[in-house]
C-alpha cells in the first residue's frame, strides 16, 4: 500500500463522516415553529420578595386573573433583577396546590383543623386582641402613667412597604403595644 498523503487522509475522513451521517437516514426538512411568547397579554405588577428583610424587587405577571410568572425586578436597587434561591421559588409559593387559601382553625384540645369564614376569623382575632389588651394593660408604674400593654407585640415583615409599616406601627401604638419590631432588624 502506498503512502497516505494529507489530502487523501482528509478526503477519506470527510467521506467516512458523510457515510456515517447519511447511513440510511433521509434528510427531513426542519419543522421548527415559533412558540407564542408566554408573557404576551399579561399584566405586570411590581412586588417585594416575602422571604427576608432585604426587600428584593419582583415582577409578578398575571393573565386572566392568574399568576403566570414571577421574576426579579431589574429596576430594584436591592437586587437589580437577581434573586436568591428562595426568591427564585416565589412562583411556587403561589402555585403550590397545598397552599392554604381559606382560614383554618383548630379549637383548644382538638386534633382537627376546620375551615372558617374570613368574617368569623377577623372577628375572632379582634376579640382576642381586645381581650389580651384589656387583661394586660398597665396604666401606671410607680405612680408614673405609662398606658401600655405588655401582652401583645407587633412584628413587621419584609413584604411591608414603608407606608404599611407606618400604619401598622400607629395601629400598634394606639393599642398600647410597646414591643414593636421589624424583620429587617432581626
Amino acid at each position: 500500500m502506498g503512502k497516505l498523503r494529507r489530502r487523501d487522509f482528509l478526503k477519506l475522513t470527510f467521506a467516512g463522516a458523510t457515510a456515517m451521517v447519511m447511513d440510511g437516514n433521509i434528510a427531513v426538512p426542519a419543522q421548527a415553529s415559533v412558540k407564542p411568547f408566554k408573557l404576551k397579554d399579561t399584566k405586570v405588577s411590581p412586588s417585594v420578595c416575602i422571604y427576608c428583610g432585604v426587600g428584593c424587587g419582583l415582577l409578578v405577571y398575571a393573565k386572566d386573573g392568574k399568576v403566570v410568572n414571577i421574576e426579579g425586578d431589574p429596576d430594584n436597587p436591592n437586587n437589580e433583577g437577581g434573586l436568591c434561591a428562595k426568591g427564585a421559588t416565589s412562583f411556587y409559593v403561589y402555585s403550590n396546590p397545598l397552599r392554604l387559601k381559606k382560614p383554618m382553625y383548630r379549637a383548644p384540645g382538638s386534633d382537627k383543623w376546620e375551615e372558617k369564614s374570613w368574617d368569623w376569623t377577623i372577628n375572632e382575632v379582634a376579640k382576642r386582641i381586645l381581650k389580651t389588651r384589656n387583661e394586660t394593660f398597665v396604666k401606671e408604674v410607680g405612680g408614673v402613667p405609662v398606658n401600655r400593654t405588655e401582652g401583645l407585640v407587633q412584628l413587621g415583615g419584609a413584604s411591608h412597604d414603608t407606608d404599611e409599616c407606618y400604619l401598622l406601627s400607629k395601629f400598634a401604638r394606639s393599642l398600647g403595644i410597646v414591643y414593636l419590631e421589624h424583620q429587617a432588624r432581626i
